[in-house]
């Protein structure tokens, strides 16, 4: 296996926590690998939450050492987990595995612009919590009879579908970085992540993106991307890679 030299112990404890976090919701999932220069961009689909997450890392030196070699492979979570040693700030890139559908689906790299009306980290806070709270709610004044999977799942697609505010941005993109800590104040540390913020192509601050069909919150630790509501898989300006 490929050695992966990260720039340094934060960046190994960062990318081991990611992965815990995907491996959390779903023991087999796999993760896409995409690096380029000293830049490694870690593709996961955490289950349920119907979003791609995408954490970057730093690296040392280039993928084999080489300035102008790129590596593009979808791999097991589990097993990259498995391969990173935090004190010596390396991993191991794994064998190859049949990738599923969305790792052969990816947001565009470029063309992105910034979309209005984002609220503050603390206001999307307050949103989740009220999200989840209803949803408690709601399925625990359910009548025994009535708590199916399928009803559950009704009542939750229906508060995780809403938008925020007066964005086309979905509650659950921002359940999802929440839940995967992307979304925080700057100062939370735990559960093997640095105070250092993290954010795709060096920007550091929390905004909502879009590039033609996706949408992309960008916060300091990471990015969760979505696909607009009325989108199609077979939209044409999708970046399939």
């Amino acid at each position: 296996m490929t050695a992966l030299h990260l720039a340094d112990e934060t960046e190994a404890a960062d990318l081991a926590a990611f992965l815990s976090r995907l491996l959390h919701y779903d023991r087999s999932a796999a993760v896409r690998l995409q690096a380029s220069g000293t830049a490694l961009a870690v593709f996961g689909r955490p289950a349920s939450f119907e979003v791609l997450a995408v954490r970057t890392v730093r690296l040392a030196e280039p993928y084999r050492n080489d300035p102008d070699a790129t590596l593009d492979v979808t791999v097991s979570a589990g097993e990259l987990l498995e391969s990173v040693d935090e004190s010596a700030a390396t991993a191991a890139v794994p064998a190859a595995v049949t990738g599923p559908p969305w790792a052969g689906v990816l947001p565009p790299r470029g063309g992105w612009r910034a979309e209005p009306g984002l609220p503050p980290a603390g206001v999307l806070g307050a949103t989740v919590a009220a999200a989840v709270a209803e949803f408690r709610s709601r399925t625990g004044e359910l009548a025994q009879e009535h708590r199916t999977r399928a009803e559950l799942d009704r009542i939750g697609r229906e508060i995780w579908s809403r938008l925020v505010g007066e964005t086309q941005l979905p509650v659950r993109a921002v359940h999802a970085a929440q839940s995967l800590r992307f979304l925080r104040p700057p100062a939370a540390v735990g559960e093997g992540d640095s105070a250092r913020p993290r954010a795709a192509s060096g920007e550091e601050d929390l905004a909502l993106l879009s590039s033609g069909t996706w949408l992309r919150l960008r916060t300091p630790y990471g990015s969760i991307a979505v696909r607009r509501a009325e989108a199609g898989l077979g939209s044409l300006d999708v970046s399939v890679r």
